[in-house]
């Protein structure tokens, strides 16, 4: 993780150091700490997002009320960030088969399930794969969730199965999100200053308190700030 973040590519051209890591799933996000944090400015016409460092004391929260950090604007979560749920078996496979369907789920367990799941994996219990078993499933997806019928399978009879479902931050907790973009100033004068406390002051409770990363592009191509041949006063 820390070598992730020394050779991320928006600070290479300058020495920062490392106070903690988040780790996020697959990757993690660097909280740094800068020198006068609140005075630095870049010499190019530049855009500014400030990455807002939320962290959710429960993974129970529901993506239907996305955490805001003393802002009235919902956050962009990265895509890319998935967490799974606890597993749910609550049928057995008497009856008419195993039936674990999400909206049972959903009433039984009140906030353990996200919105709009982005993936379903279901197991036996003992941990197989349900497509290892042989059996035939009626349902195993995000939105109906899984069922396993009787009347479907050979033998007349399925396995008991338990299932889960991946997610999007902000309901797995440890989300980190991006502002909107900033473009105050323009390359006039002395240069492009994107002061934050100016940003700040411009859009107030945009930005959260205590920021854990900038990423800097231009306002034309979108080119990363460290792309451009440029320097920059930190």
């Amino acid at each position: 993780c820390a070598t992730l973040c020394i050779i991320f590519p928006v600070f290479q051209h300058k020495c920062i150091f490392f106070t903690f890591f988040y780790s996020l799933g697959n990757f993690c996000i660097c909280s740094l700490q800068f020198v006068n944090l609140l005075n630095f400015y870049f010499l190019l016409q530049l855009t500014v997002a400030l990455v807002a460092g939320l962290v959710f004391e429960s993974n129970q929260q529901d993506s239907k009320s996305p955490a805001l950090s003393k802002s009235k604007r919902p956050c962009n979560y990265p895509t890319n960030t998935r967490c799974w749920t606890d597993w749910f078996d609550r049928d057995d496979p008497g009856g008419r088969g195993d039936f674990e369907v999400l909206n049972h789920l959903r009433s039984e367990n009140p906030g353990k399930i996200c919105a709009n799941p982005v993936d379903i994996e279901v197991t036996t219990l003992s941990g197989l794969s349900a497509t290892s078993t042989g059996d035939v499933f009626h349902k195993m997806d995000t939105t109906t969730g899984f069922i396993c019928r009787k009347t479907d399978q050979s033998s007349k009879k399925c396995n008991d199965y338990r299932v889960r479902f991946s997610c999007h931050p902000p309901f797995c907790g440890g989300g980190v999100c991006w502002t909107k973009w900033y473009d105050r100033d323009d390359p006039s004068g002395t240069g492009d200053w994107e002061l934050l406390k100016n940003l700040r002051k411009e859009n107030p409770d945009e930005i959260c308190d205590n920021p854990l990363f900038i990423e800097a592009v231009t306002t034309d191509t979108l080119t990363p700030a460290v792309d451009t041949g440029e320097t920059f006063n930190v």
